[in-house]
């Protein structure tokens, strides 16, 4: 069995309850644009120094390519996805500050009432979050939704 198809076993194993899988299709892509935002929040001044004036020449853009990476020793199809979504959620960023929202305020409130939603399914599911076991579920949950 290749090694991603372990780790969704693993991680699919804690989410059998239909409560549960609603709220982590809710959740987990919100929490990942959280986590992007929080990053992105980040002032980019080396970065923007090594890759230019672009507004996605930021922290933000270097951690999704690291995680690529990791996405990439696991599966083609599941990074290219993983990509695709990492690209939205940079651009989800600007649109959050073309709105004149703070883009590390509104991350952050997205980031605790997501992760509240995701112990509450938890609650009812029974089972203690993945990431408890191995913080690599960290990445894995958004790829257990994109394999779908």
């Amino acid at each position: 069995m290749r090694k991603i198809d372990q780790l969704l076993a693993e991680y699919g194993e804690s989410h059998q309850n239909v409560t549960n899988k609603v709220i982590h299709w809710i959740c987990v892509p919100l929490i990942f644009f959280s986590v992007v935002g929080l990053i992105a929040s980040i002032p980019s001044g080396i970065v923007q120094a090594v890759l230019g004036d672009n507004p996605y020449a930021n922290w933000a853009t270097v951690s999704l390519i690291v995680a690529l990476a990791y996405y990439v020793t696991l599966s083609i199809p599941l990074a290219v996805g993983m990509m695709l979504f990492g690209a939205f959620c940079l651009y989800m960023t600007r649109v959050v500050e073309a709105q004149g929202w703070t883009l590390w305020v509104t991350s952050l409130t997205v980031f605790v009432v997501a992760w509240i939603g995701q112990f509450y399914g938890h609650k009812v599911e029974g089972k203690k979050p993945s990431f408890f076991k191995d913080l690599q579920f960290l990445l894995i949950g958004p790829a257990w939704l994109m394999h779908f």
